[in-house]
């Protein structure tokens, strides 16, 4: 039986700590662009760094009442954005917002407290190791994705998401209308899975627009109650 075609091989938690950073935001919210900036500057920092700081935009739906349809938002991104909210007791949503490995969250456009839940997150140590590989030949429109962890906690998820890089907008209408948005590891498909097994298969749908060269699959395994990331890696989808 001939092996499928591998692409990629994923950095992640193997051994040590790792930061899952989820920005939650709005192309409609004129607070929210210092956020996505900071965004860009933690990921930036962490692939010449080397470290294991994974950053997913995810646009929400719920600024498109003010006249600006947000390409990129998703109503499922809203609906994570409210879990978090309940989970953290907090008394609605809001942007930007931003949360770091499921147990701390700020708002996003404070780079200082994102420094410091950053850092305290790669002094932990990843409980739950995972691997990520691409099949290389599930086709243009469709990312498969192949993983193997250690053994995962009870009602463990594994969350696999397709980040791109690059992206520009032009805003016409909304809190920031006239202005150019350059937003980057923004989540363009994205699904969870239940883990009862310490390996497996995730096919993910993506858009036709999506840029292979400028994209990433996130992968990380996440306590479906308490909403704790217990083990993250990710692998571009075209590596250089």
């Amino acid at each position: 039986m001939t092996e499928p075609a591998r692409s990629g091989s994923s950095a992640g938690s193997a051994d040590g700590g790792f930061a899952v950073v989820e920005l939650f935001t709005s192309q409609g919210c004129n607070s929210c662009p210092p956020a996505e900036e900071a965004l860009t500057d933690i990921e930036q920092d962490a692939r010449q760094r080397g470290e294991p700081v994974f950053a997913l935009g995810f646009h929400v739906d719920y600024w498109d009442y003010l006249g600006w349809p947000d390409r990129f938002a998703d109503a499922a991104y809203s609906a994570r954005q409210d879990a978090y909210a309940r989970a953290f007791g907090l008394g609605g949503l809001y942007t930007p917002q931003m949360v770091v490995n499921g147990s701390v969250e700020f708002v996003g456009s404070d780079r200082g407290k994102a420094t410091s839940a950053i850092v305290a997150a790669l002094a932990s140590v990843a409980t739950t190791p995972l691997e990520l590989s691409l099949d290389a030949g599930a086709g243009a429109h469709r990312v498969a994705v192949d993983y193997r962890t250690g053994p995962p906690p009870e009602k463990a998820v594994l969350n696999v998401a397709v980040v791109q890089r690059g992206l520009v907008s032009e805003i016409a209408r909304g809190e920031n209308a006239g202005r150019t948005l350059r937003q980057d590891n923004v989540v363009r498909a994205f699904t969870s899975v239940g883990l009862d097994a310490d390996r497996g298969r995730v096919e993910v749908e993506v858009p036709p627009d999506l840029d292979h060269r400028q994209a990433s699959v996130v992968g990380y395994v996440q306590h479906d109650g308490a909403r704790a990331i217990v083990g993250a890696a990710a692998v571009d989808l075209q590596p250089a």
